[in-house]
């Protein structure tokens, strides 16, 4: 029987999957709408949709380091209970090893991506775990590194993967340095690595943020620019990483640490969970009582 729209577009009505996972349910139980119905839900694909408008801000970050290649990834949960399930870090492993071999450029290449170990895509991969586990799964970000063998990696995850930080040193091949580093952002939260990638606008705003604070203050205008360059200055320590002062030894800056052991920052990532996502405001009772009143 042939597959028409608007057979697609019912059973996507009636069941919340994809486009795509609908057109393959009506064509593998030829055009069958219950039973295609049955086949999503059997995959776990209909109950995964259902889950698709979820808030999933918890989960865990994680890396992964395989001799000249890492990748740094934050995969999503609904809650930190379901972060701390062992399905859920099997899911993140699984995820992390296919990143690191294909490499891939956004989510959207991910998700199409098949999956040796299980034969599926990556979104299938994920909707079979949201109905194992049942919570909204969800890749949101991640990166693939390279660096060369005069190079070292450095990883760092705070909290089991609240915060993970993967940072790359270029002159020196020791780890423990480079970790010393990812351990400082994780903890310090630079936003670039030194004054030149800071964007002249934001500098440029944050001059006249400033001036407008000194002249508020009562500053005499001549002085005024000198204050000005002073507090600049304080700015660029918050916000760039070879600025701020080592976590480790406050008395020197990162750039004079790493540069005393011969290296330089070429990057450093760093993810922590959920940030600039809107947060669930119920808690895990409240999930409970819900789950009672709808059995």
């Amino acid at each position: 029987m042939a597959v028409t729209a608007q057979m697609v577009k019912e059973l996507r009505e009636k069941t919340g999957a994809g486009m795509m996972d609908c057109k393959k349910a009506l064509v593998e139980t030829d055009g069958d709408m219950d039973k295609a119905i049955d086949y999503l839900r059997e995959k776990g694909i209909a109950k995964a949709a259902k889950k698709a408008d979820r808030i999933a801000a918890e989960g865990l970050a994680a890396i992964l380091v395989d001799g000249n290649k890492a990748v740094i990834a934050e995969v999503n949960s609904e809650t930190d209970f379901v972060a701390k399930n062992e399905n859920f870090k099997v899911v993140i492993n699984d995820i992390l090893a296919h990143l690191l071999k294909q490499a891939p450029k956004t989510v959207e290449e991910v998700l199409a991506q098949k999956m040796e170990s299980t034969n599926t895509t990556v979104e299938e991969y994920l909707n079979n775990a949201i109905a194992k586990i049942g919570e909204k799964i969800s890749l949101r970000r991640f990166e693939v590194v390279e660096k060369s063998e005069a190079d070292a990696f450095g990883a760092y995850l705070h909290m089991g993967g609240r915060i993970a930080v993967l940072a790359t040193l270029t002159g020196t091949t020791d780890e423990t340095v480079a970790k010393d580093i990812a351990m400082h952002a994780a903890a310090a939260n630079p936003k670039y690595i030194d004054r030149t990638q800071v964007p002249e606008a934001e500098v440029k705003h944050e001059k006249e943020v400033l001036k407008q604070q000194a002249l508020n203050e009562g500053k005499p205008e001549k002085i005024v620019e000198k204050m000005v360059i002073g507090r600049l200055n304080k700015f660029f320590e918050e916000i760039c990483l070879v600025d701020q002062s080592f976590i480790k030894d406050p008395d020197q800056k990162v750039g004079k640490y790493v540069a005393a052991k011969g290296a330089k920052v070429a990057s450093f990532i760093r993810y922590e969970v959920g940030e600039g996502m809107e947060k669930r405001e119920d808690n895990f009772a409240e999930e409970v009582m819900s789950q009672v009143k709808k059995d």
